[in-house]
């Protein structure tokens, strides 16, 4: 049986080191003040790679404190970033730094940190569907492990309520909650990351609008927001299910159905992939291309694969190896 525990930063300092006693696995330190308090986060972290490297901790925290020193220290401990994508109102406009947020993600990704975003929606006076839209496409286009939407999440709707304005309609929120949404079910509780901006340049298509496609599939098929489909509660062999049959009529419809046993292997053998980590799940899949290519650097440009790597049929077998998820080619 789960326990929950409840700590003040302050108290989750002196707690760190009694935390493998009472076989605490997991911790989310989404604490506002702390995660603008670098000096404080640095000496929790030091405590956690002391005490309990073993704890995967979830952290929200402010991208203005994120530099080397930070993910140094992040190195060290089992954890992941929860970052808010902040925009600011100056006069009539909205104000979102892109260079500054893709810098931060750049350390990251180049430090091989796990992180995620926080978006939110007509919050801010002044912001736009546009807007929101435009800050979607910039988050997926940074790699983040996940995108999280408090708005669209159950317990804290009301502390993000969106306001009707002359910029946001009530017809524009409608249309924001469902895009976060499909973005959650497809991206997030999907676990595309790994392949999501290469399956798409084919399609030509922004990662807002294929969302927003799949928003209406999603509603076509009973499983939207309003339908009570909650994507955290499904197996991702589930979503996988999903995905594929997404992809196929996204790719029928751009009229690049021969590329749809490519993008079915990229899929699949991610998905696999992932839940030897997650679930600690061995399993067998055929595809129909070569795993060492479908793995490898060629699959960032599906458009370039298809058209120089042959087909060669496999079964290929996913398991725990000793650094990680493995595979091995089924004769």
């Amino acid at each position: 049986m789960n326990k929950e525990y409840k700590f003040s930063a302050d108290e989750l300092e002196s707690q760190i080191p009694q935390l493998t006693a009472k076989k605490i696995t997991e911790l989310a330190v989404h604490d506002e003040k702390l995660s603008k308090d670098k000096k404080q986060l640095l000496r929790l972290m030091k405590s956690l790679a002391e005490h309990a490297p073993e704890v995967f901790v979830s952290f929200l925290i402010d991208a203005s404190v994120i530099d080397r020193e930070v993910v140094i220290a992040a190195q060290k401990i089992y954890c992941s970033f929860d970052i808010p994508l902040e925009v600011e109102k100056k006069g009539d406009k909205i104000l979102f730094d892109k260079k500054f947020y893709s810098g931060k993600a750049k350390l990251l990704n180049d430090y091989g940190i796990v992180f995620g975003f926080y978006l939110t929606y007509a919050v801010v006076p002044g912001d736009s569907l546009k807007a929101f839209m435009d800050r979607l496409d910039f988050a997926v286009q940074q790699y983040p492990n996940h995108i999280d939407f408090p708005q669209t999440e159950n317990g804290v709707e009301a502390l993000y309520e969106p306001t009707v304005t002359g910029f946001f309609s009530a017809k524009d929120i409608r249309y924001a909650r469902n895009v976060s949404f499909a973005c959650k079910t497809f991206y997030s509780t999907g676990r595309a990351v790994p392949w999501m901006l290469s399956v798409l340049k084919p399609l030509k298509i922004y990662p807002s609008r294929f969302f927003a496609d799949f928003a209406e599939w999603q509603l076509c098929n009973n499983c939207d927001y309003k339908s009570g489909f909650n994507p955290d509660s499904q197996n991702h062999k589930d979503i996988e299910k999903m995905q594929l049959v997404f992809l196929d009529e996204k790719y029928e419809e751009k009229h690049c159905q021969n590329m749809i046993p490519l993008v079915n292997d990229i899929v699949k053998i991610n998905g696999a992939m992932s839940r030897v980590v997650c679930e600690g799940e061995d399993s067998v899949i055929e595809t129909s291309y070569n795993p060492d290519d479908l793995l490898g650097p060629e699959s960032f440009d599906l458009r370039g694969f298809f058209e120089n790597v042959c087909m060669e049929g496999s079964r290929v077998k996913l398991f725990a190896g000793e650094d990680g998820p493995d595979y091995s080619v089924i004769n």
